[in-house]
């Protein structure tokens, strides 16, 4: 393993500069490399973060820079990508945004870059497995952020109903990054104890097990959050650094990434947001929950609104 973490961003948004300032405050990293289609852009943000470091615990090494430094970078993260137009369907925009994927994955493979790529741009689900088809990597290697903020939502949502700690909370957004999400809630647990349970035992408060109003929130938190500031990133950039944090790290830790479904749940050929083991090789496994029938054609509608989208797409 070498000695440096270095991470590539590609697109200095809103969404790439929020995870590399969390990258700087959590000290994830020791190189973080910054790429974007304007360059000044790219310098000044590098140079900004710079005058941060002062103040930071960490040392990092950050710069602005070109794909030819994807060479031995660990991580490449992808936040690049163009928004939607006024009257510009979700295929049109899926058709403009894998231009810009060619033009950008392209060049970093030619560097030499054997590493991870970690997708944020959106339709995430999508994008991730653009990305696996133009790189011909492993789809353990080519990862997205998937349900893992909606997740987190989720818990932090529910642990206030029920006044607990969302740490203590385990339970999952699943499925498409997107319209056709769910929360399987038959999986749901507080501590160890499911809310199934909890409902059965205590009858009386059966109108706090009621999550019904907490899935539609985290379904529809995002559109609330851009109709009230015209675009979400600071979780995103969040998500994006726990991500990161676990594969340095080698955590094994489960989170709700997307990748490439291959059998697990009868379903082929889609990317989906799904509890994964995360670790220095990127997706160490997708685990399969116990879903029941209800929740699995849930799922099974997700995967058929991936992959019509992605048969859309010309390569």
């Amino acid at each position: 393993m070498p000695d440096t973490r270095k991470v590539m961003l590609i697109g200095c948004g809103m969404v790439g500069m929020s995870y590399a300032y969390a990258l700087l405050n959590q000290n994830i990293v020791d190189e973080l490399v910054l790429v974007d289609v304007n360059k000044e852009k790219a310098e000044g943000e590098a140079m900004d973060l710079n005058h941060g470091l002062a103040f930071a615990s960490s040392s990092m090494k950050i710069y602005a820079g070109d794909y030819k430094d994807a060479k031995d970078a660990d991580i490449v993260v992808i936040a690049a990508g163009v928004n939607q137009q006024p009257g510009e369907s979700r295929i049109d925009l899926l058709g403009r945004n894998t231009a810009v994927f060619k033009s950008i994955i392209e060049p970093v493979i030619d560097s030499g870059f054997n590493g991870i790529f970690l997708i944020a741009t959106n339709p995430v689900d999508v994008m991730s497995q653009i990305t696996l088809k133009l790189s011909g990597f492993s789809p353990d290697h080519v990862i997205g952020s998937g349900t893992t903020l909606d997740s987190a939502r989720l818990r932090y949502l529910v642990g206030e109903k029920l006044g607990v700690d969302p740490r203590n909370v385990h339970a999952y957004v699943i499925g498409e990054h997107g319209e056709s999400e769910f929360v399987p809630w038959s999986q749901a647990h507080v501590s160890t104890v499911s809310l199934d349970e909890m409902k059965a035992k205590y009858p009386e408060r059966k109108d706090d097990f009621d999550m019904t109003e907490i899935e539609d929130e985290v379904r529809n938190s995002a559109q609330k959050i851009i109709k009230a500031k015209r675009a979400t990133y600071y979780g995103i950039g969040m998500a994006l650094v726990r991500i990161t944090k676990a594969i340095f790290s080698d955590e094994h830790s489960i989170l709700t990434i997307s990748s490439l479904v291959d059998g697990e749940y009868g379903i082929k050929g889609a990317y989906l947001g799904l509890p994964c083991i995360v670790g220095r090789e990127g997706r160490i496994k997708l685990i399969e929950l116990d879903l029941n029938d209800e929740e699995h054609k849930k799922l099974e509608r997700s995967a058929s609104i991936i992959k019509e989208a992605f048969s859309s797409v010309n390569f």
